[in-house]
This record gives C-alpha cells, sequence and structure tokens, in this order.
C-alpha cells in the first residue's frame, strides 16, 4: 500500500497497527527522531486548516522531516499545470505528500502518478486521518473490546459521516449515522461500501432519520459543523432548519450510555451543532481527540515510508 487515498483503503490490520505505533508516538513524540532525517514532506492545502497543518508539520519534524507547507496558490497548478505533472515534480523533490483539498479525484490522481506516499488530509468526500485520531481516543476511553457498544453520528450526510461509516465497519463496530432524508444524507454508494466492509468485519451500519433513537445507550455521540468549506451560503437557512433536530444538547446526550463520551472533529459553532455545555462538558473529549491529530499522521507517515500498510 503506497498512499492513503480513502478510508477504505485501511485494512484492520493496518489500523490495528497505525493505532499502536500513534499511541506509542503519543508516549514519546521523538521515539524514531530518525525515520525521516534529511527527508522532506510536502503539505499542500487548498483549504484552510488549524489541526491537520499543525498535526502534519509537528509530525513531520518529530520523525527527523521537514515539512514544506504548500498553499494552493502557490503551484503552477493554478496557472494551468495538470496534476500528473505536479505529481512527479513533487515526487522528485519530497518523500511524501499530505493533501488537503476539495476533490477526491484530485487527490486519487496524485496518488497514481506519484512515486512517493500521498496522505489525504481531507477531501469533500472523505477524512480518513481525522478517523484514526477518532479511533485511538476512543480506544483510550473503552478499550479494544467494544462489543455491545453503539457509535453514533449526527448532522449532515458529508465527508465525516462517510469517514465515520467506513472505519466503523472496518473496526467491526456498530456504527449509526442521524441524519436527514434528501440532499444531506450520506451517499448511498457509500452507505453501500460501508454494509459490505461491515459484513466482513462483524460490524453493523445502521442510518436513521431518528436522533434520539441514534443517541439511545450510546457509548460515542459525534457531530460536525453544519456547514462545510465549500457548501452554498444560499443554502444556509434551509440547512440549519433541516438540521436543527439533529443537534448535540444536553436533553439528547441524556439518552446516551452512562459512560459515553462526546467527540466532534472541530472547528466548533457552540449553540449550532452542540450546545456549549456539552461541547466544554465532562464527557467532551475533543482536546484529546485533536491532540492524536498528529500521533496518527505521524505513525502514516512512518508505516508508509517504510512500505508496512498492506491495505485491504
Amino acid at each position: 500500500m503506497k498512499d492513503l487515498l480513502r478510508t477504505a483503503d485501511l485494512s484492520r490490520d493496518d489500523v490495528e497497527l497505525l493505532l499502536e505505533t500513534a499511541a506509542k508516538f503519543a508516549a514519546n513524540p521523538l521515539s524514531a527522531p530518525d525515520q525521516l532525517r534529511n527527508k522532506s514532506v510536502a503539505i499542500y492545502m487548498t483549504k484552510p486548516s488549524t489541526r491537520t497543518r499543525l498535526a502534519s508539520e509537528t509530525a513531520t519534524a518529530h520523525l527527523g522531516g521537514t515539512p514544506i507547507f504548500i498553499r494552493g496558490d502557490e503551484l503552477q497548478l493554478g496557472r494551468g499545470e495538470t496534476i500528473a505533472d505536479t505529481a512527479k515534480i513533487i515526487s522528485g523533490f519530497c518523500d511524501a505528500l499530505i493533501i488537503r483539498t476539495f476533490k477526491q479525484s484530485d487527490v486519487n490522481e496524485l496518488g497514481a502518478n506519484s512515486t512517493i506516499p500521498v496522505i489525504n488530509a481531507l477531501t469533500d468526500d472523505d477524512h480518513p486521518t481525522q478517523l484514526l485520531a477518532d479511533w485511538l481516543t476512543i480506544r483510550e476511553v473503552f478499550g479494544k473490546d467494544i462489543s455491545g457498544r453503539k457509535f453514533s453520528y449526527f448532522g449532515d450526510g458529508n465527508n465525516m459521516t462517510h469517514a465515520w461509516l467506513i472505519m466503523g465497519a472496518i473496526m467491526g463496530a456498530h456504527v449509526v449515522a442521524a441524519t436527514p432524508d434528501g440532499k444531506w444524507a450520506p451517499d448511498s454508494n457509500v452507505v453501500a461500501e460501508a454494509k459490505a466492509i461491515a459484513n466482513k468485519n462483524g460490524g453493523t451500519i445502521e442510518l436513521t432519520n431518528d436522533p434520539i433513537a441514534a443517541a439511545k445507550d450510546a457509548s460515542v455521540i459525534y457531530t460536525d459543523v453544519w456547514m462545510s468549506m465549500g457548501d452554498p451560503e444560499s443554502e444556509r437557512n434551509e440547512k440549519m432548519k433541516v438540521l436543527a433536530p439533529f443537534a448535540v444538547t444536553e436533553s439528547l446526550m441524556s439518552h446516551a450510555a452512562k459512560d459515553s463520551i462526546f467527540m466532534h472533529c472541530l472547528p466548533a459553532h457552540r449553540g449550532e451543532e452542540v450546545e456549549a455545555s456539552v461541547i466544554d462538558g465532562d464527557k467532551s473529549v475533543i482536546w484529546r481527540e485533536a491532540f492524536h491529530r498528529r500521533t496518527t499522521i505521524q505513525a502514516l507517515l512512518y508505516h508508509l515510508t517504510r512500505g508496512e500498510l498492506k491495505g485491504n
């Protein structure tokens, strides 16, 4: 496995290896300081970022490498150079590429034309690096045995919902997506793929339009912002109205399991998708979750540059 282009690229064994290594990097960030010594990692982002940029740069530095941050307007791509040509040029200078952008097809094309590992750090369709951080956080709280546990996502059927369903299926978990019907439901192709993966791994995929049913006895309550980057502003009022029943409130949390936790990939809009008392409350693990963006990207760089991930 050369690249991580989609969450579905990962096998269960890959995830287990990455989480184990990331846990070691959490305890000792400088335990592999020579892995990228005298090497560089290109970090190309056409979408603004806080956690992904900081995580990618510090992860590279902790492995002994040099991070090279590139904005979307700083390459000849903006003047018509092809993605394939760009991939070949970056491969000649750098030892890995982390990209955060809009189109999944652009990431796929970069991977196909690069000779170095390409890591998808977010597209409009998927967010694999976030889910690795999420599952390491989940494992720290609940351990490896997740039998009988339910993991529920609330809100828009977006890239986070897709990644949540796929990773949960890989982990053999009972995962739920509580979303509206229609254009803000998860992509049907992704749902079908998640169900196929879950069938192999003993997991369960559940879709519902009932937030209370999704929250009942859930171990994890997860949400994301309602207006993502690139969403048309003209849809804001309609979207806010449709998603209002899926807001994570104290009342919704009261239906979850006694030992439940609240998760959010951030940034958050308190008073929209989540009440401030929930995200800033005792059940929230958002800061540990954000911390693991670095440990898991560090693990990805470590194993991909060593050729140690097998893929599904």
